[in-house]
């Protein structure tokens, strides 16, 4: 009887799992967006079941500051928001329907990108991505005339500004056919762009200047049988032919007396120019030099430091103390080596979830922890995209959604899309000169110290000083956040 008991219970979990599984879905085309509106990003969940209870977040992935829309524990989490803030909107009504579309209000250019919406439950997750394209119209395009040629031409030019993406401009005649012209000028401020172009006509009638972007277009016309353009060009004529005459009694008068004005300050300007020219050279020569001084002090800091670092690892390495990594820690999706020195991203089939795990990032803590004295490990992170390294208090939260940072009880350095920081009180951007395969941690309990080096190229990363610890601090390995799908390991170094 109680094996029949055990059975059912076995099956109803299974069902149960299988049930909560879905399918996030989005549109298969890009979305347009007009600046200045509101647009809707479609996501829902097939079959169309409640997302009440789940987490739902928003994100781009063309951005460091990431975060869109975050929804959790039945209320939206938006205090990391930057460029979104108070502009997003889920509906609680729709998500009670499966539907997790966002509204996004007064759409800026900078919005268009790439966006994910994550959706997950206790047992279950997943994603969609939504392009969004945004288009800003601008202003009706201006004509203006600005004059005739010497063969009775009349030049028109057309100006309009504020478009995104970058619009079309063409000539039409009255009867809409397209008018060559000349090269389109064409602008970018900020992110909008300007058009002008001008273009000569030797009939009379309408013409159309038009702009075109996509879904939108805006057009002027311009009536060049206009008695005003007839009698200007009349005049225009005269008086060109009036001023040529005046121009040419005037050059007649003039050469001769310029002529030896002319030579004299030629030569006076060839003195001026090889005089600058002299000064540029010493100027250029003094640059060198400095710059010579400043790369030769540079190399001779760079390999002190390397002298230093190359002295200073030896000793390190006499605190070193085996790091065993704590499975019961591990976020859900992590693998953990039998033996503890290995974590790597995967898909497990079963896992207690009433134990202190890591909710939010692929997080895991060593077994052991230490309140005093010194002590130091090494961690490959070769091949890995993502990764956080560092220690962490005992009294960490592990369920809540934090920046993994000093304030929060980490003191960590990370890679995260290529570029590395140092989580202190503030992002702190780390320049290193080569990537990092194999990273050493340093913690001196008593003075307040944790220290980060690149142990194959003898340099150092990043420290933490002047740090008061009151209780345990644990190693701490993560391969960041839920959708690091990287199979490389992190490994604990002998």
């Amino acid at each position: 009887m109680k094996f029949i008991c055990l059975t059912l219970l076995l099956v109803s979990g299974i069902t149960d799992s299988r049930s909560e599984q879905y399918e996030v879905v989005g549109p298969a085309d890009p979305v347009f967006a007009v600046a200045g509106e509101d647009v809707i990003l479609p996501c829902s969940v097939k079959p169309s079941i409640s997302v009440v209870d789940m987490r739902v977040e928003w994100f781009r992935l063309d951005l460091k500051d990431s975060l869109v829309h975050l929804y959790d524990d039945h209320e939206d989490r938006n205090t990391e928001q930057i460029q979104y803030r108070g502009r997003t909107k889920l509906t609680l009504q729709e998500l009670q329907t499966g539907n997790a579309s966002l509204k996004l209000s007064s759409v800026r250019v900078s919005d268009e990108g790439r966006y994910k919406c994550f959706i997950q439950s206790m047992s279950w997750y997943d994603d969609v991505t939504v392009d969004v394209r945004v288009e800003a119209v601008g202003r009706p395009p201006v004509i203006t005339v600005d004059g005739f040629d010497r063969s009775g031409g009349l030049h028109l030019q057309c100006e309009s500004e504020g478009w995104y993406p970058e619009p079309d401009l063409e000539w039409l005649d009255s009867e809409g056919v397209s008018l060559s012209s000349e090269t389109t000028e064409t602008h970018r401020n900020s992110d909008r762009f300007s058009l002008k172009n001008t273009i000569i006509v030797y009939h009379s009638g309408k013409i159309h200047c038009r702009v075109k972007l996509r879904h939108h277009m805006l057009e002027t016309l311009i009536n060049t049988t206009n008695n005003r353009f007839i009698s200007w060009r009349t005049s225009v004529i005269l008086s060109s032919v009036f001023v040529v005459l005046v121009v040419i009694a005037g050059i007649l008068i003039t050469v001769f007396a310029l002529k030896n004005r002319a030579h004299i300050q030629l030569q006076d300007e060839h003195r001026k120019m090889q005089y600058a020219l002299d000064q540029l050279q010493n100027e250029k020569r003094s640059i060198q030099n400095e710059k010579s001084r400043i790369q030769h002090e540079r190399d001779q800091l760079l390999q002190s430091q390397k002298i230093i670092i190359t002295q200073a690892l030896p000793h390190l390495r006499t605190h070193t103390v085996k790091v065993t990594l704590d499975d019961d820690s591990a976020h859900p999706r992590l693998f953990v080596s039998h033996d503890g020195n290995q974590v790597r991203c995967g898909n497990r089939n079963t896992v207690n979830e009433e134990n202190n795990r890591f909710k939010y990032y692929l997080g895991v803590l060593g077994k052991d922890g230490f309140s005093s004295g010194s002590f130091y490990f090494e961690v490959q992170v070769k091949d890995q995209t993502e990764w956080y390294l560092g220690v962490a208090r005992e009294s960490v939260d592990r369920k809540s959604w934090s920046d993994l940072r000093l304030d929060d009880g980490y003191w960590t350095v990370n890679r995260r899309y290529g570029d590395y920081w140092a989580l202190d009180s503030a992002h702190v951007s780390l320049s290193l000169r080569v990537e990092p395969q194999r990273v050493g941690v340093f913690v001196d309990y008593d003075q307040g110290l944790v220290s980060f080096y690149d142990v194959e190229s003898m340099s150092h990363i990043y420290s933490y000083t002047g740090q008061s610890f009151n209780e345990k601090l644990y190693p701490f390995v993560c391969l960041g956040y839920l959708y690091n799908n990287n199979s490389t390991p992190l490994i604990i170094c002998d």
